[in-house]
């Protein structure tokens, strides 16, 4: 015998579970968004690339991952890696708190301004706390001895690709480059970076498709 009741019941309980999930699948989506956006103010974060001063290594418009989390806990950068970073304010004047180096004059720039700028750069490690540096030819010698440098663009002919006179990097900053010598604006004109204006290392380029890989 039919039973209206057991059918209301049904029903009832049917709509409560609807209700159960779809409260699971709104609680799901609030917490899988509130969890992107921690991994991406806390560890990993996408940036694309402005310019041409990473050529070849990077294109305008390429698309690297960040990891920022390895900084915030106490990493500091090494010889060699792909930074981001907050230039010296001014930068793209080409500022050098060292009136007797950079700009052409025989040294890199050994004194950066000292408040960062707001902007975010991406360029390379080539020496570190300690290191002594000069420019020679577009490339660069570390401690008297020319560095390995297998991703650098030929710098060309100009003041800019030779600053034979070494500079020591002070304690706590790092001496960064584009790897397109020739069309970079970098440490060469405004000096070593201190390590805390560093963001994170760019450990990998997701687009486009073609240029999927490590850094």
């Amino acid at each position: 015998m039919y039973d209206a009741c057991d059918h209301l019941s049904v029903i009832a309980r049917f709509r409560q579970l609807r209700r159960h999930s779809l409260f699971e699948l709104a609680l799901t989506v609030v917490v899988a968004l509130g969890l992107a956006i921690c991994v991406q103010a806390y560890a990993v974060k996408p940036y694309r690339i402005p310019s041409e001063s990473m050529e070849p290594t990077l294109d305008v418009g390429q698309r690297v991952l960040v990891n920022r989390l390895s900084h915030r806990l106490g990493s500091t950068p090494k010889v060699g890696d792909v930074v981001v970073f907050h230039p010296p304010r001014g930068a793209d004047g080409e500022v050098c708190a060292d009136q007797d180096s950079g700009n052409g004059t025989g040294a890199p720039c050994s004194r950066a301004v000292e408040h960062p700028d707001s902007q975010t750069f991406i360029k390379r490690v080539v020496a570190v706390g300690g290191d002594t540096i000069a420019i020679v030819h577009g490339h660069v010698t570390r401690n008297g001895q020319r560095a390995n440098e297998p991703f650098a663009e030929p710098c060309g002919a100009g003041a800019d690709c030779d600053y034979p006179t070494p500079i020591r990097v002070p304690a706590g900053h790092v001496f960064l480059m584009g790897d397109n010598r020739g069309e970079s604006d970098d440490s060469r004109y405004w000096g070593p970076v201190p390590v805390s204006w560093v963001i994170g290392r760019a450990v990998a380029s997701y687009w486009p498709p073609g240029r999927i890989g490590t850094l």
